[in-house]
């Protein structure tokens, strides 16, 4: 569960933040607020669970944001933690939904208690929820089919702009005629691993679940939801024309890393997601749609339970043979998201229907032509050599005749499909280390100011799951763990050059003396004075 602190009192803000160890509970503190109108604006970009917060705060007072915020999420849990023994605002906070009205100075167990209760009152109302959703007859009947076929043959690319102004306004679908579309694909992972069975029903409910909870936990939100044609839950965000795209995509990213944390609670079990990496006219949505699900296939690389934005690697365009356009367009898809599996399941049938039926080399000649080129022009099209990418094997493309059997070509084909899976997974890499060398400059560029995992990922417009998920594999450390130790190195720095503690302090983004302090002995073991 996320939660946001809104305090005016620095030292009993931090207080909150950083001596209650939130972590062990379960509770992850995702941003601290100075005034009403900042704890607004934080709430509006967090998306937080729970608001601890006080009753009278400058800009904005607590009631006035208390109103705000239930208008905007009902079921955010809010905690009043006041200085003031007055029964009108605690009669009005409770009118209000307020979980706890808790009097300073509350102790931190009381505190923790409350955030807690709060917590396990969001999870049941959750379960409930959840269990509202099992009960209902046949699922079949209850979903909108019309609309359902609608957007998977929207997002399979059936439907030119035209026809989907007329087919939607048939449906009753308001299509803005300029309307940005973002695409998000959920999935789970089988925990059967069964390609058929028994298990398969039983899959098929628990995704139907985790769409019905999407559509109900996403009701307020501007987006269309659908399943597509492998059962994974489609979310079709569409924002009027002149939003600005990078803070649309960050809102995007907002709002699915907060819904999988809630679909986790409830169906006890991760779900993935997979987020464009543009948005687009509806002309775009196919490509967008493509860009998600590679973008989730993703999770092999950074495991489950986050959601992937979707980076796009630039390409020479290339034209080539079309000899299977349908099989050729699925195989190149599964080359570049590295899916190697499915590339050879997708070559089989390729083979059964060319060179496997040769009775000769001599026969299937036109043949081997036919997958150089098509090789060749993949490799191409992703920007990269056919040298560097084959290795060993370049030598067979520049003379076609040493292939000499069927299972020669067979092995060569196999080989180069390994090499090109290699060569994306180093380019996932690079880019990877790319973000984090961003990062890393970010950090040094403002370690004298406040920066948390959350400002950075809103600054790179993505989100903070993926963004810590990223780092702590990059770089063998969490982030907030890199940061104390940078600024403990450099205040030690600074101290042996002669500087003033107060200085020292502010060089590395401590504003309070006392507890820059207190973090510096715990990190050296001795006193900032001790170090002079």
């Amino acid at each position: 569960m996320n939660l946001l602190i809104a305090e005016d009192e620095d030292r009993l803000r931090n207080s909150l933040a950083y001596n209650i160890v939130w972590e062990e509970h379960g509770i992850e503190v995702v941003g601290l607020a100075e005034n009403g109108l900042l704890a607004l604006e934080l709430f509006e970009h967090r998306k937080p669970d729970i608001v601890l917060m006080d009753i009278q705060m400058p800009e904005m007072d607590g009631i006035a944001l208390i109103r705000e915020i239930q208008r905007r999420d009902a079921m955010v849990k809010l905690i009043i933690l006041s200085g003031h023994d007055n029964f009108e605002y605690a009669q009005i906070a409770l009118e209000h939904g307020v979980v706890k009205y808790l009097l300073k100075p509350a102790g931190e167990d009381e505190i923790v208690k409350a955030v807690l209760e709060a917590s396990d009152q969001l999870r049941l109302e959750l379960e409930r929820l959840n269990h509202q959703i099992r009960l209902e007859e046949r699922w079949e009947q209850h979903l909108p089919y019309m609309k359902e076929m609608f957007i998977q043959h929207w997002i399979s690319g059936k439907y030119d702009p035209q026809q989907v102004l007329e087919i939607g306004r048939d449906l009753g679908i308001e299509l803005g005629h300029d309307w940005k579309y973002t695409v998000v694909v959920l999935d789970m992972d089988d925990p059967t691993a069964r390609e058929a069975g028994p298990g398969d029903r039983d899959r098929r409910k628990l995704m139907f679940s985790l769409n019905r909870l999407a559509t109900e936990l996403l009701s307020s939100v501007s987006a269309w939801i659908a399943m597509d044609t492998n059962e994974r839950t489609v979310i079709l965000f569409h924002a009027p024309a002149g939003e600005d795209e990078n803070r649309e995509l960050l809102t995007v990213n907002t709002i699915v890393d907060r819904l999988l944390s809630r679909l986790k609670e409830v169906l006890k079990a991760p779900v993935n997601g997979g987020i464009s990496g543009a948005t687009g006219g509806r002309e775009d949505v196919n490509k967008l749609y493509l860009q998600a699900v590679k973008a989730l296939q993703n999770r092999m690389l950074y495991g489950s339970g986050i959601a992937i934005p979707y980076r796009e690697e630039r390409r020479a365009e290339c034209s080539g043979l079309e000899v299977h356009p349908h099989m050729e367009k699925s195989l190149e898809i599964a080359l570049e998201t590295g899916d190697e599996r499915k590339a050879r399941a997708i070559l089989d049938e390729m083979w059964d229907t060319n060179l496997g039926q040769a009775v000769s080399l001599e026969e299937a000649r036109e043949y081997v032509l036919y997958w150089s080129g098509l090789l060749i022009r993949m490799i191409q099209k992703a920007g990269w050599s056919v040298k560097e990418v084959s290795g060993d094997d370049y030598a067979l493309f520049q003379n076609l005749q040493l292939l000499s059997t069927k299972e020669q070509v067979r092995g060569w084909i196999n080989r180069t499909i390994e090499a090109i899976v290699a060569q994306v997974e180093r380019q996932r890499k690079a880019i990877s280390h790319q973000m984090v060398k961003r990062i890393l400059n970010m950090v040094e560029a403002e370690i004298d100011q406040e920066i948390s995992l959350h400002t950075v990922a809103s600054r790179m417009y993505v989100n903070s799951s993926y963004l810590s998920r990223l780092f702590k594999q990059e770089t063998g450390k969490a982030f907030s763990t890199y940061v104390v130790e940078r600024r403990m190195e450099l205040a030690k720095a600074t101290l042996q050059k002669g500087a003033k503690v107060y200085d020292a302090a502010r060089t590395v983004g401590y504003r309070d003396v006392s507890y820059f302090t207190k973090v510096f002995r715990k990190y050296w073991g001795v006193t900032p004075r001790e170090i002079k």
